[in-house]
């Protein structure tokens, strides 16, 4: 059969757009990366914390990518840098720079923060007082034992106006900083995953609102003073051993963490006005 020449010039233009039409879905498709049905699964390590339930969120999406992730809950702060570098886990989201600092210098990890995450407020919380000026002569108050959050909570000792630390330090202060405590406070140092649980039993404690919501304790919006949410020092950090830093499957769960909708709702849930994206 013959056909004309402006017919065959309808026909290949016809036939081009199709295969362009096809090209561009392949595009479509391609943006989104892929992974193989044999992908190992993606394990992530946090401390006990209300952050679980926005990261559970974050893999139910990633599932629906494709790509298998396990969140592991620890009860402490030490076991998710111990389980990253025996590569129990791959990842672990649950602590700042300043602690991670601390933690490769006392456990000699070599590990790389590769995003930030959110900014966790702490405060000054107390079932027994409503100002600091009722804290009478030798009250007991708490704080974290560990060097960089123990140094986080003197310095908000410190802007409340109940001690003096040695000018111009910082996060790494200790109780050795205190240069004047004009109240003769009895400073005791407690894990910071129990100081909300020490509200019973002390006047002042420094807390945490995400550990004070699991106690159960006091509101954790009634701390009689917050620390800021700009130093982005204290963004929570996403870590893992150097020869992880662009694995595909870390990157894209940070991506879909950073990016949903409904993570973010899970946070704004958990932490309402206490907390901060850092990205």
């Amino acid at each position: 059969m013959r056909i004309s020449l402006t017919t065959a010039r309808r026909f290949f233009k016809a036939r081009t757009l199709t295969l362009f039409g096809a090209f561009g879905v392949a595009l479509a498709l391609s943006a989104t990366p892929a992974f193989a049905a044999d992908t190992p699964t993606l394990k992530i390590g946090t401390a006990t914390s209300p952050q679980i339930e926005a990261l559970k969120v974050a893999a139910r999406e990633a599932k629906e990518q494709g790509l298998d992730v396990k969140i592991i809950e620890f009860t402490d702060w030490n076991t998710p840098n111990a389980a990253l570098a025996n590569k129990d886990i791959d990842a672990n989201y649950f602590q700042h720079i300043p602690f991670l600092e601390n933690a490769k210098k006392q456990g000699g990890y070599n590990f790389v923060a590769i995003a930030p995450g959110t900014i966790m407020k702490i405060g000054l919380y107390s079932k027994k007082i409503k100002r600091f000026d009722e804290l009478k002569d030798g009250a007991t108050v708490a704080i974290a034992n560990d060097p960089v959050n123990g140094g986080r909570g003197l310095l908000l000792l410190q802007r409340a106006g109940l001690i003096k630390l040695t000018p111009g330090i910082d996060y790494r202060a200790t109780t050795l900083d205190i240069i004047d405590n004009p109240k003769h406070l009895k400073i005791v140092q407690l894990e910071a995953s129990q100081l909300a649980r020490s509200l019973d039993d002390v006047d002042l404690a420094q807390g945490y609102p995400s550990f004070i919501k699991l106690a159960g304790t006091t509101d954790p919006n009634s701390a009689l003073l917050f620390d800021g949410l700009e130093n982005k020092n204290y963004a929570i950090q996403w870590v893992v051993r150097p020869e992880s830093a662009n694995d595909p499957r870390i990157r894209k769960f940070i991506s879909i963490y950073q990016h949903s909708p409904a993570v973010r709702a899970a946070l704004d849930k958990a932490f309402g006005n206490l907390y901060a994206v850092a990205w």
